[in-house]
């Protein structure tokens, strides 16, 4: 689990280099077994979002690409937040 400094860090990062609302891509790498795919996939129902999921050579692993529209830094980090409990999930 990432630390508040990070969050921090990244908070004061985005907001430099990113106009809100706007576009912003979710990337994570998660474990093919199991139900995180799933659970990050329903984090985003309902957002508009455009999701992209590829499995990895051996399929042990499923990369998975979320872009969509956020209202501000604080939202992102705080999505982050809300899945990082998912097992096994790795964002990236």
């Amino acid at each position: 689990m990432k630390t508040e400094e990070f969050y921090t860090k990244m908070k004061k990062s985005l907001e430099e280099t990113t106009e809100f609302p706007g576009e912003y891509l979710f990337k994570f790498i998660i474990p093919s077994a199991g139900d995180g795919e799933q659970s990050i996939i329903d984090s985003f129902d309902g957002t508009g979002a455009t999701i992209n999921t590829r499995n990895s050579k051996k399929g042990n692993y499923t990369a998975i690409s979320i872009l969509v529209v956020m209202p501000d830094a604080q939202s992102i980090i705080d999505k982050y937040k809300e899945l990082s409990v998912i097992e096994g999930i790795l964002p990236f």
